[in-house]
């Protein structure tokens, strides 16, 4: 099957500042993947370029089968994009700004209308779809941003840091909406800067750090990639410790808690392989836990970096933005 996305070799610079340094990247129809990466890593400029906002150097891109610089008006047929802030007019009300987006998509008056109540309910702005703007809480704008991308049904939705801002209620509210979006068959395209948030929510997960993919896959194989998972055996004795230590090779102990620590690769394989030496050695663990590396710990050892990135990279993003609204 065609990738809904595909992106190969594209390169993008401003001035001497390379945003994108020749990424390859393929988003499968009907899920969702994570761009991730910190501020001025390249995901915003990425977005651009496959909304057609922005024009690759070099390479190519390709969406729902389209290539962004030759097709671009198939291209945005096709898509919906929710941007780092609401697109929203603020001197309207909620229902008349989703009017004004039915009546930009030619829907017709009848299938306008119901398109729009739908949309009111599923994104839960009822109480306030009358109010103006100006009582909406951020949540409430980000829903409304949102809705109004979905007033076409695009095939493929980009987010691009859709949660930036928003306080964790609003924030689990809008992760429901992508699980929604995604259970039925819409492919979408998730740019962010928290890892939590790229672990519950995506397929697949690209980490990009100035301007290059530096790893691709799913966030159990990305979790692979980094040592230090551990499976913890805790023992009501120290004679048990003992025994099942010499068991399995004199694992790391931790004697004041009574416990084991057995590296592992996070696998079923390594778990059976504990459990059938429990078993081997008649000692019965008063409690087992399994210890993974989490994304944090994987985009530390890919970048060798935390959140920050050189001044010159994130300006490199600015004047993407500004190129884009100029």
């Amino acid at each position: 099957m065609t990738p809904a996305i595909q992106i190969q070799g594209v390169r993008k610079s401003f001035g001497d500042t390379v945003v994108l340094d020749g990424i390859d990247l393929d988003v499968a129809a009907g899920t969702v993947l994570a761009l991730l990466g910190p501020n001025g890593a390249g995901k915003t400029t990425t977005v651009h370029i496959l909304s057609t906002l922005l024009r690759p150097d070099a390479g190519t891109a390709r969406v729902a089968g389209h290539d962004v610089v030759r097709e671009p008006a198939a291209v945005r047929a096709a898509i919906g994009v929710t941007g780092q802030f609401s697109a929203v007019d603020a001197l309207l009300t909620g229902e008349e700004n989703l009017r004004l987006m039915a009546d930009l998509c030619h829907l017709g008056k009848v299938e306008g209308r119901r398109r729009v109540a739908e949309l009111i309910e599923r994104f839960d702005l009822g109480e306030v779809a009358r109010k103006p703007l100006a009582t909406y809480s951020g949540g409430m704008r980000r829903r409304l941003d949102l809705a109004m991308t979905l007033v076409w049904r695009p095939q493929i939705v980009f987010l691009d840091e859709p949660t930036t801002g928003l306080d964790p209620r609003s924030r689990a509210e809008m992760w429901q909406i992508v699980r929604e979006l995604s259970a039925a068959g819409t492919t979408i395209l998730l740019t962010t800067q928290y890892l939590d948030e790229a672990d519950e929510l995506a397929d697949r997960i690209a980490v990009l750090d100035r301007g290059v993919i530096v790893a691709q896959g799913t966030p159990t194989e990305l979790k692979r990639l980094v040592p230090g998972g551990r499976i913890r055996l805790e023992f009501d004795d120290q004679d048990s410790v003992r025994a099942v230590a010499g068991a399995l090779g004199h694992a790391p102990r931790d004697d004041e808690g009574l416990a084991l620590e057995i590296p592992s690769d996070g696998s079923l394989a390594s778990l059976r392989a504990v459990m059938d030496e429990l078993d081997r050695s008649g000692v019965e663990a008063r409690s087992l836990s399994i210890h993974t590396p989490d994304l944090d710990d994987v985009f530390f050892a890919l970048t060798g970096h935390d959140a920050t990135v050189p001044d010159a990279t994130v300006r490199g993003e600015n004047a993407a933005r500004e190129e884009v609204a100029s």
